[in-house]
């Protein structure tokens, strides 16, 4: 079989590797039991932290948006700035622009001024002054990839700014690792 060189080898997950904590975890936010999944959630991005698992990230902002919609804003807040450190500690520029403008988007939707204010902060401290956003965006595509909305494997939000691309219309989950097809 051909392989192309260079090419980052895809984990595929099937739906027995995924952790039932996780396909939880998103099962809870889509009832909007935003507490308890804020829970799940947590415990996974220790577990990913603890075992070196670069999910770590993403699991810790999505503990912090849970924690926030749950109206627990300051331990929200503490998960969505560690997601955040661990993204610019790892030097993804770009994935931390778009995660933190996500964030700040969404807490100033929820009328929390302060606390977008204070990401906003925290990406001009971690962004480098040189640093373009979409300079380290994906190839681009004869016509607009489109995802699914969630992961097939673990049911959790799939946005195209979040994910790698492995190939022209293959993308990896940014909780899974599920290899997840554009239409």
């Amino acid at each position: 079989m051909f392989r192309r060189p260079f090419a980052r080898p895809i984990r595929r997950a099937m739906m027995g590797e995924v952790p039932p904590l996780l396909r939880r975890a998103n099962e809870l936010m889509a009832m909007g039991n935003y507490g308890a999944a804020a829970e799940a959630f947590e415990q996974l991005a220790r577990g990913a932290q603890m075992r070196g698992i670069p999910r770590d990230a993403q699991l810790f902002l999505q503990a912090g948006r849970c924690r926030i919609l749950a109206g627990q804003v300051p331990l929200g807040m503490t998960h969505l700035k560690q997601g955040l450190s661990i993204i610019a500690s790892r030097g993804n520029f770009q994935n931390l622009q778009n995660a933190g403008q996500r964030a700040i988007a969404e807490l100033t939707q929820r009328g929390l001024s302060a606390e977008a204010a204070e990401i906003e902060t925290l990406l001009k401290a971690s962004i480098p002054a040189g640093f373009t956003g979409g300079a380290v965006a994906a190839a681009p595509a004869a016509k607009p990839r489109l995802l699914p909305t969630s992961c097939p494997g673990c049911g959790g939000p799939i946005r195209s700014a979040d994910v790698e691309w492995v190939d022209e219309a293959t993308a990896e989950c940014p909780y899974c690792g599920s290899a997840v097809r554009a239409e």
